[in-house]
């Protein structure tokens, strides 16, 4: 299983952190062990003193494909969720500084949480879809997929070139702005269109 993620894939998240708005997706990967099963606690990791969550909607890849055109993506995911890409940014930005990639601030173990997978029916439009997250019950990000820079189609039609997609792996499709630091004791609800899809405690 890989999970690719997409980095600054919406314009006001991209400008919360100071970055500049990409022309093409920005890629990166997390390692399998960083997947954290639905309803599994998350263990604040020695490696940080700032981590923070990242909310996302993520698809699973249901057949294997390479150079997929953008007009067929949607034949190769069947199933839709949220995540949380967990980052411990105050290493992301010292890596940043020195230029250095930044996959020990984004592919540590269970770095990748998700929620209960949903099928994907007809009648959802995935163009106009709503998710939210709330920490400690409180509102803190609330995207919209129509303000995603690039679709699912397009990325998947992008990481297919550099790629072959296999079934079970996961696409993370970036995070709107609201990002923030987590503590020790904190819980994190993510809903999908209303419906309560990820919980998970900070242990």
């Amino acid at each position: 299983m890989k999970i690719i993620c997409v980095g600054r894939n919406y314009s006001e998240h991209a400008k919360e952190l100071n970055n500049d708005i990409p022309t093409e997706p920005v890629i990166f990967m997390k390692a399998k062990n960083a997947f954290l099963p639905p309803a599994k606690p998350f263990y604040y990791p020695e490696i940080t003193d700032d981590l923070q969550y990242e909310c996302e909607i993520v698809y699973k890849i249901c057949k294997n494909g390479r150079y997929i055109q953008a007009k067929f993506a949607d034949k190769y995911y069947d199933e839709v969720t949220l995540g949380i890409d967990f980052t411990a940014r105050d290493l992301q930005r010292k890596q940043q500084q020195k230029g250095l990639p930044w996959e020990i601030a984004k592919a540590f173990d269970n770095s990748a949480a998700v929620g209960d997978f949903l099928p994907i029916t007809p009648e959802m439009n995935l163009n106009d879809l709503n998710f939210q997250l709330k920490h400690n019950g409180n509102l803190v990000q609330d995207g919209h997929t129509k303000d995603m820079i690039f679709s699912i189609d397009k990325v998947i039609e992008y990481v297919s070139k550099f790629f072959t997609l296999n079934i079970g792996d996961l696409i993370f499709t970036g995070t709107p702005a609201g990002v923030g630091a987590v503590n020790v004791g904190d819980r994190l609800e993510g809903f999908f269109e209303g419906k309560k899809l990820l919980d998970v405690d900070i242990k």
